[in-house]
């Protein structure tokens, strides 16, 4: 164990069912977050309302995961810049990824985000210095060709909504690179911790110019948007705990199904073809880059930024 490190790291635990079922558990709660913030801006909602109540009412799960680990020290850190860095691009690709949902489609907002380990794999070779070999540059090129297609240049998705859902893509792949190196000494719950923290009072700031009275419905969507988010990122966390990255990385394309899924029940949208086809592209590519061993260990990362 290093000797950098803030607080010890627990071990490892191996239980692929139980890794299995949390993943399962988060994705089921990012889908669940996704859809309920399209609602919230079909109830009158503004994206910097949906951001600030994603992270208030995400506080309560936190400090209830705390409590039960009685990781009473998790506030403490050696490296306070590094959070503050990590949150301001974690909120930036959040906001971004939120006012997606509002410009796109369920589903091929939930596609194109999926782009984010492509932009990631690009990036380690000239920010982390990885050797990325001639096989992951081909899975790159085939997985933005799904993006294009998924995109239909010339067809019915909104331009500005296409660019805004790559740009939330693009930032959460610098919040996984940043991650690879404030992780090597602060413990995952630091981390989540102080970006809740940080993302809070940051979104908070806004509320005075974009904070708006709403109906009950709303102000219940609003909350369920934080306690989704907030329940499926402690649950995908901990799932990093119980089973290698490797058998837990698949399922979370079963977001994919439920953005299909949901945009019919509640909004009616059918995917275009091109949806299906560009999705399969970029999950296969992105697939194909697991085998890949990386100079530097990746560190678990979060769906959210």
């Amino acid at each position: 164990m290093s000797a950098t490190r803030a607080d010890p790291l627990p071990p490892l635990r191996h239980d692929r069912v139980k890794g299995v079922a949390m993943r399962l558990a988060a994705i089921t709660g990012f889908a669940v977050m996704a859809a309920t913030i399209k609602l919230a801006y079909a109830h009158g909602a503004s994206t910097p309302e949906t951001v600030f109540y994603r992270c208030l009412f995400g506080l309560p799960p936190l400090f209830g995961w705390i409590a039960w680990c009685r990781d009473w020290g998790v506030w403490r850190t050696r490296r306070p810049m590094a959070h503050v860095l990590r949150g301001g691009l974690g909120l930036a690709s959040m906001t971004m990824g939120f006012t997606a949902l509002g410009l796109l489609p369920l589903a091929e907002a939930s596609t194109i985000s999926f782009v984010a380990p492509l932009f990631a794999l690009a990036l380690s070779a000239p920010i982390l210095a990885e050797r990325v070999g001639a096989r992951s540059w081909i899975a790159v090129a085939v997985g933005f060709t799904g993006v294009i297609i998924v995109m239909r240049p010339g067809g019915t998705l909104p331009l500005d909504g296409t660019m805004v859902a790559l740009g939330a893509a693009f930032g959460v792949a610098c919040v996984t690179v940043a991650l690879r190196s404030i992780s090597r000494t602060e413990s995952t719950r630091t981390i989540v911790f102080w970006f809740t923290i940080f993302c809070t009072i940051a979104s908070c700031a806004l509320m005075p110019w974009f904070g708006q009275a709403h109906d009950g419905f709303a102000w219940a969507l609003l909350v369920l948007i934080g306690l989704s988010g907030g329940i499926g990122q402690l649950f995908l966390t901990a799932s990093l705990r119980y089973a290698p990255i490797s058998a837990l990385a698949p399922i979370d394309y079963l977001q994919l199904v439920y953005a299909v899924l949901f945009g019919w029940l509640l909004f009616g949208d059918q995917p275009a073809w091109t949806t299906s086809a560009g999705a399969a592209l970029i999950i296969v590519s992105v697939l194909s880059t697991m085998g890949r061993r990386p100079v530097k260990e990746t560190p678990p990362s979060s769906l959210e930024a």
